[in-house]
């Protein structure tokens, strides 16, 4: 089944120094756009990560510290990559929960304004765990029946991920070929940032989800004790959580000169 699509789709993979969203960097990134009326496109990248990649992380994606030495920084790629992505819905293998906020931390350290305010996530990851219980291997094998080569791989997992999307949707009559439908369906919780130290209550608001103010609403907090803000955006926390919370102290300062 091919997707239904009402704008294009980004299916990206990224390879990465290790698995700390807010300290590690990218080494690789593979994506696959397609685009409605069927066209695809797709582009790969090495990327010097400006730090040394662990031998623990080359041994699973085979990307050394000499592999990637000429290769460009992501702030040098970060302009091309935006303009592929910048106008399209992202998917991904455990995109929600990793790619899509290192890649927005990414974004963020190369003074792009990433966000997915106006995008849909569809983690297709979500879908064969709600479905399946499996691995991404597991899942190529037994959606598309095919033997996954080059794991690990960017590129072949952004390929692998795509076909068994189309096939999901093959097998699942529940499952609708929407977009909007399949990021409602792989979304784990609503969460304000990536990383999930604000999520929203039953009234929509947002709350810390941590700490000595866990469960009450940012607003309040940062009005009665301003002092925390200026903690938070010092402490050691993701880029994308710092630029949440400027932003709903941005939208209170409006409310309050409105």
């Amino acid at each position: 089944m091919e997707l239904n699509l009402s704008k294009p789709i980004c299916f990206f993979d990224l390879e990465t120094t290790g698995i700390d969203v807010a300290k590690d960097r990218v080494v690789e990134i593979s994506i696959l756009k397609i685009f409605p009326n069927g066209n695809k496109e797709s582009r790969t990248w090495l990327v010097n990560p400006e730090m040394p990649i662990p031998p623990q992380s080359s041994a699973i994606h085979g990307i050394t510290d000499e592999k990637v030495a000429n290769e460009p920084t992501f702030k040098e790629l970060s302009k091309t990559i935006y303009n592929m992505i910048k106008d399209s819905d992202l998917a991904g293998y455990n995109s929600d929960r990793f790619d899509i906020p290192v890649l927005a931390e990414e974004m963020l350290r190369a003074d792009i304004d990433f966000d997915m305010g106006n995008r849909v996530s569809v983690d297709v990851q979500t879908i064969f765990f709600k479905m399946e219980q499996r691995t991404l291997s597991a899942a190529y094998k037994f959606y598309c029946g095919k033997k996954l080569e080059d794991a690990h791989s960017a590129e072949a997992d952004t390929n692998a991920t795509y076909e068994i999307l189309k096939s999901q949707l093959d097998r699942y009559e529940e499952l609708q070929n929407n977009m909007k439908f399949l990021g409602d369906f792989t979304t784990r919780k609503q969460t304000a940032d990536f990383a999930g130290f604000i999520v929203y209550n039953d009234d929509g608001d947002e709350v810390f989800s941590f700490g000595k103010h866990k469960g009450k609403k940012v607003e309040d907090v940062m009005e009665q004790e301003p002092g925390y803000f200026g903690w938070l955006l010092n402490a050691d926390f993701p880029l994308y959580t710092k630029k949440v919370l400027t932003a709903i102290k941005l939208r209170k300062l409006n409310t309050k000169l409105n």
